[in-house]
């Protein structure tokens, strides 16, 4: 089986060294087993995905000496294969609609029940406000968020969900791992958005799918959202990855780098006269 990974980033902003490290890892790993290394596009929010951000984004990994098949896949081109996926989850009783905005979830969520957690991988854990008693039935819609009722789709699951982890989760993770809870601590998770067709969690499946990913390659801050990810896979028959989950590189303060950051975009590094080779001093490479 040949090894394939891919390295997923938003063009939303530059690529920053936290991207690098991500980048680079997935491509040393691709390159060290023989495998292949895909870059893939997740423009699927097109409200902030921008032209130029996509062409920094082949800019920086072509200088950072990184390559990968062509052509690229691009998420935004793909809304047919997720309403495909959507309709079959709709149609197993799995989905419902849900015109919660994120004012009334925050105000759900500031009376928790005792115990309860507040955040889960998805943001703040959904209180059901939305889910019907009885799988909804007729068309599906399509002009509101529809969220996987968690409950259900867990029963229709015949044995225990594991993924293999390869890496590192942030408290020390390894090995075979199984979720627990997760209706608690996961919660009824969007799996597509009003004006956005889908939502990260389906694409991501959807698209690891279709490519043949053997290996996701990513950082721990992804390795909560992988539980819902082994879900999908199993409610829509599809492989389960390895995961390699690596740490991250943070600020001073130990914030994990985000794209508005821009003294650490690998442009402004560039611009400074850096080389390929100090980024990957930098990021510990």
């Amino acid at each position: 089986m040949t090894f394939r990974t891919r390295f997923a980033p938003s063009p939303t902003g530059p690529l920053h060294l936290g991207h690098a490290f991500s980048a680079i890892t997935a491509y040393d790993m691709a390159t060290a087993a023989g495998g292949i290394f895909h870059l893939r596009i997740d423009d699927i929010d097109q409200s902030r995905s921008r032209p130029a951000w996509e062409a920094q984004i082949f800019d920086d990994l072509h200088w950072l000496g990184l390559s990968w098949p062509m052509p690229v896949l691009r998420q935004s081109e793909r809304l047919p294969r997720y309403c495909d996926a959507l309709l079959r989850l709709w149609d197993m009783g799995l989905l419902y609609s849900c015109s919660c905005t994120r004012a009334d979830i925050r105000a759900a969520a500031s009376a928790p029940q005792e115990g309860a957690p507040l955040h889960g991988p998805d943001g703040l854990i959904y209180s059901g406000t939305c889910r019907p008693a009885t799988p909804p039935k007729g068309v599906m819609p399509i002009d509101s968020a529809l969220r996987l009722d968690m409950a259900r789709a867990l029963a229709s699951v015949s044995s225990p969900l594991a993924f293999s982890e390869s890496g590192e989760g942030p408290n020390g993770e390894t090995g075979s791992i199984t979720p627990h809870n997760m209706v608690q601590t996961v919660g009824d998770v969007v799996l597509a958005r009003r004006a956005m067709g889908a939502s990260y969690h389906l694409s991501v499946v959807i698209d690891d799918a279709d490519q043949s990913i053997t290996h996701v390659i990513r950082g721990q801050d992804l390795f909560a959202a992988t539980q819902i990810h082994v879900l999908l896979q199993r409610l829509l028959d599809l492989p389960t990855p390895l995961y390699h989950h690596h740490g991250l590189i943070r600020d001073a303060q130990g914030k994990r780098l985000a794209k508005r950051d821009d003294a650490r975009a690998i442009k402004t590094y560039r611009a400074e006269g850096a080389s390929p080779a100090k980024i990957r001093q930098m990021i510990g490479l």
